[in-house]
C-alpha cells in the first residue's frame, strides 16, 4: 500500500490518508499525536464505522416500517368493525346478542 498504486495501476483509494498519516508520523514527537490520521486511514481501508452506521440506519428503518404496519392494521381493524360501534352507540356484545336470537 505504501507504494501508492492501486490494483488498476492508478492511485490507491486510501493513498491520500496514508500520506497524511506518514507526514504526521514523521513530524510528531510521539505516535499518539497522530491518532486521528490513523483512524482516518484505517476507516478508509476497512469502512467499519460506515458499515456500523448503515446497519443502525437499516435497523431503525425496519422498526419504523414495523410500527407503520402495526398502526395500519389497527386502522383497518377499526374500519372493518364499522363506524357505529366505534362511536359507542352499539356495543359489540349487544350487537352479537341481537343476532343470536
Amino acid at each position: 500500500m505504501a507504494s501508492g498504486y492501486g490494483y488498476s495501476g492508478g492511485r490507491a483509494r486510501c493513498f491520500a490518508f496514508w500520506q497524511e498519516f506518514s507526514k504526521c508520523y514523521a513530524s510528531a514527537d510521539t505516535p499518539s499525536q497522530c491518532t486521528s490520521q490513523v483512524e482516518d486511514y484505517i476507516e478508509c481501508l476497512h469502512h467499519r464505522k460506515e458499515i456500523a452506521r448503515a446497519f443502525e440506519i437499516k435497523e431503525q428503518h425496519m422498526k419504523n416500517v414495523a410500527h407503520q404496519n402495526k398502526e395500519s392494521r389497527k386502522v383497518a381493524q377499526v374500519l372493518s368493525e364499522g363506524v357505529i360501534t366505534n362511536v359507542g352507540l352499539i356495543s359489540k356484545r349487544e350487537d352479537e346478542g341481537s343476532t343470536k336470537e
